[in-house]
């Protein structure tokens, strides 16, 4: 018997890049106007030290997944969107990145040892 994988939520402040639709986007593409364009909103649209834990939250995710493959599934939801300040509201979360195993247990930070803990020991009281 497979069990479902182990979700996991991260909080945080995301960078943003703004596109046009689908149509207008290949267009942009094809006469070149857009060439490093979304490469430099993605860039600019964070403060460097939230850009700092952005990549460290990004760099943490793929440790996850060389470790637990496909038995966690990730989910980075932008701490200023609307479903970022919903689960801010419902898990009482005050500092970011934050994480959220299970829908409950939650850890603040970017010493995400105790996050990986937590998920290790789930997924090891889980058979694979």
């Amino acid at each position: 018997m497979e069990s479902k994988p182990l979700l996991v939520e991260i909080v945080a402040y995301a960078p943003t890049a703004f596109y046009h639709c689908t149509h207008c986007e290949v267009v942009w593409q094809e006469t070149g106007f857009s060439k490093g364009l979304h490469e430099e909103q993605v860039r600019s649209a964070l403060p460097p030290d939230l850009q700092q834990d952005y990549q460290a939250v990004s760099d943490w995710v793929r440790r996850l997944f060389q470790i637990h493959c496909d038995r966690v599934i990730v989910k980075v939801v932008d701490a200023t969107s609307l479903e970022g300040f919903w689960k801010s509201l419902r898990h009482g979360l005050r500092r970011y990145p934050a994480v959220i195993v299970e829908g409950r247990v939650k850890f603040s930070g970017t010493d995400f040892a105790a996050a990986e803990a937590e998920i290790a020991d789930r997924l090891n009281a889980v058979p694979a």
